[in-house]
């Protein structure tokens, strides 16, 4: 079977929004403009997130100008243009308790839009020039302020086979691709799940190789459009038979990995399994 890409997507202010487009150039950090931007307390600068704001999910961003500006809209907050500032104040910033070093803060109008729209003291950052993080796993690459890294892959089969699964449970509606914020999707393979045994793949002009399944935590069960919680799927389900012992037995669903070759990825574009794992 022929495996294309099917959706693209980058996510700016990390924990916010996507935004889907048809071309993406990725660099070696990820899909350009991925997570260069992050929520943190504005007491200790640690990283805010759906898994305790899920409102995070209903604020919407828009890259301007090529990252000069930021556009932001949320509900009960007038909408704000944000000029970046690259050369803002330096902050110290972490997540999962460990710290990132500094990252460059954005002014104190965005802290109080921020604020208002999570009901939290908070201010915004975004990586300074010269961030260097590695990611971790069979290929770690580098990472801007994703988890741990560059690029989630998942395809239309896991999903489909999911929401089978969660449909004749009877209780419950299927999910869209969007609760597991994706940056490429894929098509063309029956297989649910073969994404997790690629190793290499050659999309467009990019080349990405595994790094490690991708664990899921209670972000998938947050309504992507309202920013409400609307669990117990698809956690509930993917329990059921996506567990990884290895990983402490969280569930998985898609593939992590690591830019090895940078270049341009399309929608349509065909991909090549350059390596499979096992093989």
């Amino acid at each position: 079977m022929t495996i294309t890409v099917r959706e693209l997507a980058y996510y700016p202010v990390k924990g916010c929004a996507g935004t889907t487009v048809d071309s993406a150039q990725v660099l070696g950090t990820g899909l350009a403009h991925d997570r260069t931007f992050m929520v943190v307390d504005a007491a200790d600068g640690s990283f805010r997130s759906q898994r305790t704001h899920p409102a995070m999910a209903a604020i919407r961003v828009g890259v301007l100008d090529g990252g000069a500006a930021l556009a932001l809209t949320a509900e009960g907050v007038e909408p704000l243009r944000l000029d970046v500032d690259g050369d803002g104040a330096r902050r110290d910033v972490s997540m999962f308790d460990r710290p990132l070093g500094l990252a460059a803060d954005q002014g104190d109008e965005v802290a109080e839009w921020f604020s208002d729209a999570l009901g939290v003291k908070s201010r915004l950052v975004r990586v300074v020039p010269g961030f260097d993080r590695d990611g971790w796993g069979d290929t770690p690459g580098k990472v801007n302020f994703a988890d741990a890294h560059a690029v989630l892959v998942t395809s239309t089969a896991s999903l489909d086979d999911l929401n089978a699964r969660i449909t004749a449970r009877g209780d419950a509606k299927p999910v869209p691709m969007n609760r597991f914020r994706p940056n490429i999707v894929l098509t063309g393979d029956d297989e649910p799940h073969f994404e997790d045994r690629v190793r290499r793949m050659l999309l467009g002009t990019v080349e990405l190789a595994h790094s490690t399944r991708a664990t899921r935590c209670a972000v998938p069960m947050v309504d992507q459009a309202t920013g409400h919680r609307a669990g117990p799927e698809p956690i509930r389900t993917l329990s059921t038979y996506r567990r990884e012992p290895e990983f402490h037995n969280k569930v998985s669903f898609g593939a992590k990995n690591a830019v090895v070759c940078e270049g341009v990825v399309s929608v349509g574009d065909v991909v090549e399994v350059a390596e499979w794992l096992g093989a």
